[in-house]
């Protein structure tokens, strides 16, 4: 049999084609095969023309002698394009895995070649040892439903509005202590703007004033449109009947959990992931540690930061609110017996472990009605 040949044809009977793809802004690569030791198609399409992925497709099964009606295996990484396209490719009948980026092997040299082509097929490579037996070869993300995809945004668009409002009120705040100014942003700024005078007793500049009092007008937008989401929020928590509301609702009912942080581990969490035991959830919020140890070498690297910064940040407030407001609880003496006496750095350790296991018991409260050992329960929800 010639080179040709064994390139060009698959002899295995009901042999699937497997499909990689590297997705770009401009273009998306393809990579075709059947089996490891053939050489992939690679093939490239605008982004997004899903006809030339269907042409591409039945293209790649005339080239390796495969019928029509052959199984497709696909795979990409999980990025800006999101998981339109894995909905589209199973609604094909296309068994498609999302994969985390960070998980993928890649070579430990300090230099190596890098381009869209070789990434689609060691991506492809990789998508026939997950299918044939090696599951811990990478990492699959679980794609949402679109409902839970959904239910995701009011919280994430309220973080995003108060990153923007950090911003522009540093933003000012730096152009005014730019010119010895320490006014602070309260009501009325925009009247005390034009008798702002600089450090050294001159009038502010022209220039300087008309900038900050744009910043100051957008500030005003910014504001309004976080006071918009937050009563969204609260009637969402109050009179909605979707999961995600009834289990903000719920939480809301356990001291030292408001509304924000109620809201937030719905969406991300309890109201649209289901799990299994507290590993998986610890994993996904990031705060589990991770351990270094080789030989005669340990090392302490600190928790896993995976998942969501905001997931995290509002975990660590949530536990010293418990600390707080929660006294009695079992979490809380646990916390206090271990660590009251101790310095700081091995205090900031303990509020991580309270975190991790306080989310745990928040997903055994949703999920089983378990009440936190000792903890109390609101009067008015």
């Amino acid at each position: 049999m010639t080179k040709t040949a064994l390139t060009s044809e698959c002899t295995a009977a009901g042999a699937p084609l497997y499909l990689a793809f590297e997705l770009g802004s401009t273009k998306w690569v393809l990579a075709f095969t059947t089996s490891p030791g053939q050489r992939p198609r690679v093939r490239s399409i605008p982004a997004g023309d899903l006809g030339a992925l269907e042409r591409e497709m039945v293209g790649a099964q005339d080239r390796f002698g495969l019928p029509r009606t052959s199984a497709i295996r696909s795979c990409y990484e999980a990025g800006r394009d999101g998981f339109w396209l894995h909905r589209w490719l199973v609604g094909r009948g296309i068994g498609n895995e999302v994969v985390d980026s960070s998980s993928i092997e890649v070579n430990r040299r300090a230099r190596r070649a890098k381009t869209d082509r070789l990434d689609a097929g060691k991506l492809v490579q990789l998508l026939m040892r997950a299918t044939q037996g090696e599951p811990k070869v990478w990492s699959v993300v679980r794609v949402p439903t679109p409902e839970a995809e959904a239910a995701r945004q009011l919280t994430r668009e309220l973080a995003t509005v108060r990153e923007d409002r950090t911003r522009i009120r540093n933003r000012i705040q730096a152009l005014l202590a730019t010119q010895g100014i320490r006014d602070g942003l309260r009501r009325g700024f925009a009247e005390r703007l034009t008798t702002l005078q600089t450090g050294d007793g001159r009038p502010l500049p022209p220039a300087f004033r008309e900038r900050v009092a744009r910043e100051w007008a957008q500030l005003q937008v910014v504001d309004a449109r976080r006071t918009v989401l937050r009563t969204l929020r609260e009637t969402a928590i109050r009179e909605g009947q979707d999961r995600v509301s009834q289990v903000a609702r719920g939480l809301c009912r356990l001291g030292s959990i408001g509304e924000a942080s109620a809201a937030l581990y719905s969406a991300e969490l309890f109201g649209t992931r289901t799990f299994q035991n507290g590993r998986q959830l610890g994993a996904l919020t990031g705060l589990v540690p991770v351990p270094y140890r080789s030989d005669q070498r340990v090392q302490d690297q600190g928790i896993s930061k995976a998942g969501r910064g905001e997931l995290r940040r509002v975990s660590i407030q949530v536990a010293w609110c418990w600390l707080r407001w929660q006294p009695d609880s079992a979490l809380a003496k646990w916390f206090h017996d271990r660590f009251s006496t101790a310095g700081g750095r091995s205090r900031r350790i303990g509020i991580v472990a309270v975190a991790r296991k306080l989310v745990i018991a928040l997903w055994r409260f949703v999920e089983h009605g378990v009440v936190p050992d000792g903890a109390r329960l609101k009067a008015v929800a």
